[in-house]
């Protein structure tokens, strides 16, 4: 005779579901941070010269602060 125990949780699955969760959850973080760094670099973009200036930035500082490296 043989038992079955039905007690367990079937850990087949949940390590899959573990991944793809974790894989869109960096997805939509990196979306979001590549959102944030378009924003940034289109509002800075649009400031002049001196207005960059006041703000202690030149063009070239622009895609730094964007990206925050």
């Amino acid at each position: 005779m043989a038992a079955f125990d039905t007690t367990r949780p079937a850990y087949g699955a949940a390590p899959v579901a573990g991944h793809v969760k974790g894989f869109m959850s960096k997805l939509i973080a990196q979306v979001i941070a590549w959102n944030d760094a378009r924003v940034t670099r289109k509002a800075l973009n649009s400031l002049t010269d001196r207005e960059l200036d006041d703000i202690g930035l030149v063009r070239g500082d622009i895609d730094v602060v964007a990206t925050g490296r």
